[in-house]
């Protein structure tokens, strides 16, 4: 089993059996990645890549050398121990300690919404991303995702995700994660599946809400373009002009 990190409710890690529909729904977006737009030339940066497994899985399908970016040091610590082949760096990610146009692709995942200064960030991958690289960035959607996430400065609509990125980026996907059938039909006879996570402790969860977590893949995941607003989490993938 991969080494884990501390939960904090701040992360999503592997190997907890409890965390995994959410290790899952967070996966979904990297496979999505892997088999969507890799390779792209350059060198490729995770930024705020938290526990690791993502910058890992990116490296492992091509995109090779991979940085993570992260602030807090026991998690960079973590990752040298478990993925060391990922070059990680400990910064803040709206000043990041990277020269202009230094990667040819920039993933920040289910990360914007810890952070205060969205739109310095938003720039900020914009100054270390080379004229046509290509960013990928995700984040909950605001119509769909449960409140009071205290670790959330701010979390968005597609409409809003769009506003903040189109001054810098030429977008060319706008796509929404959505459960696939199994998870679909689990919820026509249970109702929600995330309701039912956070309506009471794991250790007190029913028999088939444990087996659902525990069996629940990326696979059990759509990303498509169609119905945004009812998505569970926001993907855009933009392009650095290269005109700049």
């Amino acid at each position: 089993m991969t080494e884990t990190l501390a939960l904090t409710g701040e992360r999503t890690a592997p190997g907890i059996w409890h965390e995994n529909y959410w290790f899952a729904r967070h996966e979904a977006a990297y496979r999505w990645i892997v088999a969507e737009l890799l390779p792209v030339a350059g060198r490729a940066l995770e930024a705020g890549c938290g526990e690791g497994y993502g910058a890992e899985l990116l490296r492992t399908a091509g995109s090779e050398p991979v940085f993570g970016l992260d602030y807090e040091d026991l998690t960079l610590q973590h990752i040298r121990r478990v993925y060391p082949q990922v070059q990680v760096v400990r910064g803040n990610l709206v000043q990041t300690p990277y020269a202009d146009a230094s990667f040819g692709l920039l993933t920040s995942l289910q990360t914007i919404e810890h952070l205060w200064e969205q739109p310095r960030f938003i720039a900020e991958c914009a100054r270390i991303l080379a004229p046509g690289g290509t960013t990928v960035l995700s984040t909950p959607n605001r119509l769909t995702f449960p409140s009071g996430n205290w670790y959330h400065t701010r979390e968005l609509t597609m409409a809003e995700f769009i506003e903040l990125v189109e001054p810098s980026f030429d977008i060319t996907h706008t796509l929404g994660l959505h459960h696939g059938k199994r998870l679909l039909a689990w919820e026509e006879s249970n109702g929600s599946c995330v309701d039912a996570q956070l309506a009471a402790p794991h250790d007190e969860w029913p028999a088939d809400l444990r087996e659902l977590v525990t069996s629940t893949t990326y696979r059990d995941f759509e990303i498509r373009p169609s119905n945004l607003d009812e998505s569970l989490d926001l993907i855009l993938v933009a392009v650095k002009p290269t005109g700049e």
